[in-house]
């Protein structure tokens, strides 16, 4: 016996397939061309939609208890939107300028072309403005220290700022740092939409592999806005 499918069931068919191919071409997103000069995993055109705030299911437990949810403590009003063009961190000492990072033919979010510049996400929001912005930077290159080599030593509490185009300044305190293999990146944690403004510091991190030219992991540092000038 060989029942037909409804229209219904086929559609549905069809989706969980579709579903499944992007669940495939999103592994060889992050597989790709891999070596230590890429850092980032892959990110969407948009925020995710808003969801409940939540700890990280997946990778290493983060490094402080409370998570990047504004009820915790300070936060500041968020701002408008204007390019970032400059983050410091004292704590580890890191003064960079930004490059604009976008998404390459793979859909995966580019790298800083220089290494020891960090990078600002540009379809996401500008780094005080209300949601996650992203900026990236590289651990190594080459064998040497890149711009975030010690992004992993931030700790909740650590303050940073981000100098935007608009001559505001925009100062963020770490709420937690995660690390997580780069198969099971929780993009869903990094992007999703916020009520307030977050920042979100990525890297490589966990052991390299020389035949693969790839490090296993992802650093993600989540921080809130705190305050302007």
């Amino acid at each position: 016996m060989n029942p037909r499918l409804s229209g219904r069931s086929l559609l549905l068919v069809v989706l969980t397939a579709l579903a499944a191919l992007s669940s495939v071409l999103l592994a060889v997103g992050l597989w790709r061309d891999g070596d230590e000069s890429r850092t980032a995993p892959p990110a969407p055109s948009v925020t995710v939609p808003a969801g409940p705030e939540a700890p990280a299911t997946t990778g290493t437990p983060p490094t402080g208890s409370q998570h990047d949810d504004p009820r915790h403590g300070r936060t500041a009003a968020s701002l408008d939107r204007s390019a970032p063009v400059k983050v410091t961190i004292p704590s580890i000492g890191v003064s960079s300028k930004l490059e604009d990072l976008g998404l390459d033919r793979g859909g995966v979010m580019e790298t800083p072309r220089d290494p020891d510049l960090a990078g600002w996400y540009t379809p996401g929001p500008a780094p005080g403005q209300q949601g996650p912005a992203v900026i990236a930077g590289h651990v190594t290159w080459n064998g040497d220290r890149s711009v975030f080599y010690r992004l992993a030593d931030l700790s909740p509490g650590d303050t940073l700022t981000v100098d935007r185009k608009d001559g505001r300044t925009a100062t963020f305190s770490v709420d937690r740092v995660a690390q997580y293999p780069k198969d099971k990146f929780p993009t869903v944690d990094v992007y999703r939409n916020l009520d307030h403004a977050g920042l979100r510091l990525i890297t490589c991190a966990g052991d390299y592999s020389a035949s693969d030219r790839r490090y296993a992991d992802n650093i993600v540092v989540y921080a809130t806005l705190i305050r302007t000038e």
